[in-house]
């Protein structure tokens, strides 16, 4: 499931929750997991067959995080930032989890009463990849390295369509080699089944 900007790559998250208000100090704090790691996803499906990815618990120890921003969409106002430190990213064994401040500007404040009031609840990031790798038999595909987080975005609808153009790009070319791979074997049946069959009735 992702689409590819620039070499970019788009990812759904799961829900995130709001942090209690609490006293005359209200807080406009959000929380949530950005990535799961170790755990299976099927973000792709061809002819019947499922495809899945799976982000390693290693992903993102040389991963470039040096100014990730929170945003709406992947495209409205930066309404917090690793920089200013009102967004903090902490690695755990878990995941990747997220909290972010979004005090500071008018349109985080509108963005928080937004979340509070359930018209958004889901997020979604955005990375590139710098290595993964491929098992054929499961049909999974396990992010090793990525290279860099852009952003952690809430978004009004998940970005499924998004996803999925970008994974298709990835899936749909491995679905391609084993398609011919497979090909390639009942070719070799057949041949093998041929020379056999001329064999015997040279005998």
């Amino acid at each position: 499931m992702p689409i590819m900007k620039n070499g970019r790559e788009y990812r759904t998250l799961q829900d995130f929750a709001l942090v209690p208000r609490e006293g005359e100090n209200d807080t406009y704090r959000v929380r949530g997991t950005a990535v799961v790691f170790n755990t299976p996803t099927c973000l792709y499906e061809y002819d019947g067959v499922k495809y899945y990815e799976v982000i390693d618990r290693h992903a993102f120890d040389e991963c470039d995080m040096s100014d990730v921003i929170f945003n709406y969409n992947h495209g409205g106002k930066v309404v917090s930032r690793l920089r200013n430190k009102t967004l903090s990213l902490t690695i755990a064994d878990r995941g990747l989890d997220m909290d972010a401040d979004l005090s500071g500007t008018v349109a985080g404040r509108e963005l928080y009463e937004e979340i509070d009031g359930g018209y958004i609840d889901k997020m979604s990031f955005s990375f590139s990849v710098r290595e993964s790798k491929y098992d054929s038999l499961t049909h999974t595909r396990t992010i090793t390295k990525i290279k860099k987080l852009y952003d952690v975005s809430a978004v009004d609808i998940p970005a499924y369509n998004e996803t999925s153009i970008s994974a298709r790009s990835f899936f749909e070319e491995e679905h391609s080699k084993e398609i011919k791979a497979l090909e390639q074997a009942a070719r070799r049946r057949r041949l093998i089944a041929r020379t056999r069959t001329y064999s015997n009735k040279k005998i």
